[in-house]
C-alpha cells in the first residue's frame, strides 16, 4: 500500500489537501486563536508569501536554465543534477516554498491547531515524494548526488 503512494500524488495536490485540512481544523476548533493585531498578521503573511514565491521561483528558474524536468512525478527524467543557485541552500526549495505558503495560511487563519497541517505536509512529502525522488537521483547521479546530500540539507 505505502509503495503505491510514492510519487503518485502531485505535490500541489498534497499541498491543497494540507491547505483544506488546516481550514477544516480552523472551522472545527475556532477557540484556539492566535491573537495578533490585523496589520501584523497581514505584514507577516505577505512577507511569508513573498519568501515562498521567491524560493519556488528561483528553483524553477534554475531548473529551466539547466534544461531539466520540473515534473516531480518523474524524477527519472532528470537530465541534470541541479546544485546551484537556491539549491545551495535547500535540496527542495520548491517544497520549502509550499510549506511556507501553508505557514502563511496558518498565520492568516490565526488558529494554533491549524498548524498541524504543516508537519502533516512535511511528513507526507518526506516519505512519499522526497525519499523516492532521492532514490532515483542517487541511482542516476551516484557519487555526485551523495556529495550534494552531504553538503545541503533536505529542507533548510
Amino acid at each position: 500500500m505505502i509503495q503505491r503512494l510514492q510519487l503518485k500524488v502531485p505535490p500541489l495536490g498534497v499541498w491543497l489537501f494540507a491547505f483544506l485540512l488546516m481550514w477544516g481544523i480552523d472551522q472545527l476548533v475556532p477557540a484556539l486563536a492566535l491573537v495578533m493585531p490585523r496589520v501584523v498578521t497581514l505584514i507577516l503573511v505577505t512577507a511569508m508569501i513573498g519568501i515562498a514565491v521567491t524560493f519556488a521561483g528561483l528553483a524553477l528558474a534554475v531548473f529551466r536554465q539547466a534544461g531539466t524536468t520540473i515534473n516531480p512525478m518523474s524524477p527519472d527524467k532528470s537530465s541534470y543534477l541541479v546544485t546551484s543557485g537556491i539549491y545551495r541552500l535547500s535540496r527542495n526549495p520548491m517544497y520549502v516554498g509550499l510549506l511556507l505558503l501553508l505557514a502563511a495560511w496558518g498565520v492568516y487563519l490565526a488558529n494554533v491547531v491549524s498548524f498541524l497541517g504543516l508537519p502533516a505536509f512535511a511528513l507526507y512529502m518526506n516519505h512519499f515524494q522526497i525519499v523516492p525522488e532521492e532514490q532515483v537521483l542517487q541511482t542516476k547521479f551516484a557519487d555526485e548526488f551523495v556529495a550534494y546530500k552531504q553538503r545541503v540539507r533536505r529542507w533548510l
